[in-house]
Formats: C-alpha cells, sequence, structure tokens
C-alpha cells in the first residue's frame, strides 16, 4: 500500500515506528493525506505529521520547494520534513485539524461574525500582503509549475467565469459585449510588470488555525502575478 512509503519515511527521520496512520478526507485533489503517529517512550513518542501521496511529481516539487523558501522567509507554512527519492510522496508538519472556514462557519450561516471570528479573519488576510511580498523575494520562479499569471492564465480565468458561473445562472448576455470587457479587463491587468507572489487558491479551507494563528497551505500552484 502506498502509506508503506510515508511510514518507511517517518521511520527514517525520527528513528522510531508508526503507531498509527490515518487517511484524511479528500479536499478537492488527488493527493492523498493522511496522519502518522508514532508510538514509543522516545522523544518522539507520539509525534503526529502528516503524509502526502501526490500524483504530480511537478507539483509535490513545487510544494516542497516553495515551502523551504517561504519558511527561510520567515511565513507561516508547514514544515517539509521528509521526501521520497521520486518526489512522489513527503512528510510535513502537522498543522492540526482547525482550518478557518470550521472555525468561523457560525458566523458564515449567520451573515454576522463574532469579534473572535473577525479576528481570526483580519489575521488571515494579514498574512496575505506578507505571502505576496516578502514571500516573492529571492525567489526562484522555476520552482513554478507555471511561472506567472500570463495573458493566457486571464483567458482561462475569465472563460472559467463566463462558462462556469455566468452561462449556469441563466442570466442572459451579449457575448460581443461580454468579450470586450474581458477584452479591457486582460489589457489593462497585464499593463504593469509584477514581482509579487500570487497563491492562486487563498480561501478560508487553505488557512489553518494553530494557537489562534494562521497557517497557510495548498500553495504549489502560485506563480508570479
Amino acid at each position: 500500500m502506498q502509506e508503506h512509503i510515508l511510514e518507511k519515511l517517518y521511520e527514517g527521520f525520527f528513528s522510531a515506528g508508526v503507531e498509527s496512520v490515518e487517511e484524511l478526507p479528500s479536499s478537492g485533489s488527488n493527493r492523498r493525506y493522511f496522519r502518522l503517529r508514532g508510538g514509543g517512550s522516545s522523544a518522539t513518542g507520539g509525534k503526529s505529521v502528516m503524509g502526502v501521496i501526490g500524483t504530480s511529481r511537478e507539483d509535490n516539487e513545487a510544494f516542497i520547494g516553495l515551502s523551504r523558501h517561504f519558511r527561510g522567509r520567515g511565513l507561516p507554512v508547514p514544515e517539509v520534513l521528509a521526501v521520497s527519492e521520486d518526489s512522489m510522496a513527503y512528510l510535513q508538519e502537522d498543522l492540526g485539524s482547525d482550518s478557518l472556514f470550521g472555525l468561523v462557519s457560525a458566523g458564515r450561516e449567520k451573515g454576522v461574525y463574532s469579534p473572535e471570528e473577525t479576528a481570526l479573519l483580519k489575521k488571515a488576510m494579514a498574512v496575505l500582503p506578507r505571502l505576496q511580498f516578502e514571500g516573492a523575494r529571492g525567489l526562484d520562479w522555476d520552482v513554478c509549475p507555471h511561472k506567472a499569471f500570463d495573458g493566457r492564465m486571464v483567458d482561462y480565468d475569465l472563460n472559467y467565469f463566463k462558462y462556469c458561473f455566468l452561462k449556469a445562472s441563466g442570466v442572459e448576455f451579449s457575448e460581443d459585449l461580454l468579450q470586450d470587457d474581458f477584452d479591457r479587463l486582460k489589457s489593462r491587468l497585464l499593463e504593469e510588470e509584477t514581482d509579487s507572489f500570487m497563491h492562486r487558491d487563498f480561501q478560508a479551507r487553505n488557512i489553518m488555525i494553530r494557537d489562534g494563528e494562521p497557517w497557510i497551505i495548498d500553495f504549489q500552484g502560485g506563480r508570479k502575478g
């Protein structure tokens, strides 16, 4: 079974055996996530880490490379602990099970956020510019599968809006006028060169909360933009 690869990585990193392996629910991607806990009475006994098995070496290597770079810049991302020889499996720091999405669910459902929920949301938003600007400093953009948010990427996003939202809503619209708007928006977006890092999926499910502080995950699709 694939999780045996993760157990070997755990044993090699901690010099201790694995007591339990729990597969976590899928998060909308083909990657599989496991929580591994150690046993025994050593200093690492009971240590919990996240194991990841991916289907794309490129995406795995992007996450690993970006994580190491961001950690070096002092950003709150999980540390990568061990990587298999083929980069198809790795262990990372366990940030727990509390996502921002789950912790603000009550306010989202009521339409009014409590002071505690509002504080968490503000902390999460404050992390974003740090990732965008501090995270871009000294970054080797070749680690990103897609190097930049270029014209093709803009077209992808605009057409996603058109076909998956606008047409699905049943709203009547002019294809020609919409395309004129798209062309103007694309031109404006590409006017200036930027050296900041674009996460591409910065949303509440991809922000974990540990000890009251936000941690960013799922940034392997990021690029210059």
